[in-house]
Parts: C-alpha cells; sequence; structure tokens
C-alpha cells in the first residue's frame, strides 16, 4: 500500500492521471451530485472527482491498508467533506438500491472474483438513468505497438514493479490479469448482460487503456 501510488505513477509515465482526468471531464457534463467509486485503492479516482462541483464522493474497497493511505490524502487535501472511504466489497455492496447518481472503477474490474456479480451490483446502486465509467488495461492490437507493450508488460513492468514493492507476485499478477481481461467488445457485451444500456468504448494512448461508458435505463 505505502509504494503503490509511486509505482504506478512509475510504470506508467504518469499517463494514469491523464485517463482519470479524461474520465472526469466526460463525467462532469452529466452534473452528478453523489459518485460511488469502486475499488478506490488510495482514493486517486476520489480525489480527481472530487474537482466537479457539488459532488459527494463514496470509495469503496475491500483494502484496509490502501484506505488508510487514501485517508490520509484525503485529509491534507482538505477533502474529508467531499469524499467518504469506506471497507466494503465491490459484489456485495452496503447500499440502498438507487442512491447514486454515478458509479466510477479505474483498473479494478478485472479484479472483481465474479465479474457479472459486480457489474450486477453497481447497476442496482445506481439511480435510473446513472452513468457508469470504467477506466481499464486493454490489450493494444497494431503493430508495433502490440509487441512493445507486451514487452514492457510482460518481462519490463514485473521487474521493476517487484523491485520497488519487494513483491515480484503482485505484478507479475497484472499482465495475466490484463490478458484474462475480456476487453473491447467482449467487456461491453458483458455490461448489456448484466442490465446496462447505451454502452460506448473509447481506446487511450494506442489502445494500451479503455474508457467504457455505460447508463442505467
Amino acid at each position: 500500500s505505502p509504494k503503490y501510488d509511486l509505482l504506478n505513477h512509475l510504470l506508467s509515465a504518469n499517463i494514469d492521471r491523464l485517463w482519470r482526468r479524461k474520465v472526469i471531464r466526460m463525467l462532469e457534463k452529466r452534473q452528478p451530485k453523489t459518485i460511488l467509486d469502486i475499488a478506490t485503492g488510495t482514493a486517486d479516482f476520489a480525489i480527481a472527482a472530487s474537482k466537479i462541483k457539488d459532488s459527494m464522493i463514496t470509495g469503496i474497497d475491500i483494502s484496509e491498508g490502501m484506505l488508510e493511505v487514501g485517508r490520509k490524502k484525503v485529509l491534507k487535501l482538505g477533502l474529508s467533506s467531499k469524499i467518504e472511504l469506506i471497507k466494503a466489497d465491490s459484489e456485495s455492496l452496503p447500499f440502498d438500491t438507487g442512491c447514486f447518481d454515478a458509479a466510477i472503477v479505474a483498473f479494478g474490474v478485472r479484479n472483481f472474483e465474479n465479474l457479472r456479480k459486480g457489474l450486477t451490483e453497481i447497476q442496482r446502486v445506481l439511480k435510473p438513468g446513472g452513468e457508469f465509467y470504467i477506466l481499464e488495461f486493454s490489450k493494444p492490437a497494431k503493430f508495433p505497438i502490440k509487441q512493445l507493450y507486451q514487452f514492457y508488460f510482460n518481462k519490463v513492468l514485473p521487474f521493476i514493479g517487484g523491485l520497488v514493492s519487494n513483491n515480484k507476485k503482485a505484478y507479475t499478477y497484472l499482465p495475466d490479469s490484463v490478458n484474462e481481461f475480456p476487453d473491447g467488445l467482449k467487456f461491453l457485451s458483458i455490461l448489456a448482460d448484466t442490465g446496462f444500456v447505451e454502452m460506448s468504448h473509447h481506446e487511450q494512448t494506442f489502445g494500451i487503456a479503455t474508457i467504457y461508458k455505460a447508463r442505467k435505463s
């Protein structure tokens, strides 16, 4: 947890910040008042969402260690009145049906133990018409980006991540989980199966990541 932010920004050359900001600009057009940040981790996405006027953000995560880091960041930035971080399971959300205007998640859905169950829960807690934004890694398909990406993601990233974090397994898991995730049109199909409508996806940085957008009917 203490080195999570450092490694995220180091290994992505800070591009992850740009992706998050782009999602928030898309969401800001809807002016949501209540936002749920799923798998908030150390609250980077929740903090970015706090820029939306009059918004209140609830961030949830199953890791108390991550949440502790996030709470310190929120306190330091003077955002305690706008952001609440609580320990909760994304596949069993402790909220009433239809209580959030929007939901966001960055690099978290591929870690759901049961993807469809997690998405169904998120759909449940959204208000009718509520929007859902997902930022997730994807797999570039075009030469030479595909080959460069695979070399970096499968060789360089696990080595640097393991060296800095002293947890080689965690950064070996990352490329494995991305390779197994049903990205692109496959993920849009799963969103539709779990009750979402008006799905779209927008590739970022040559397809390294993708922003998915969906709405509760």
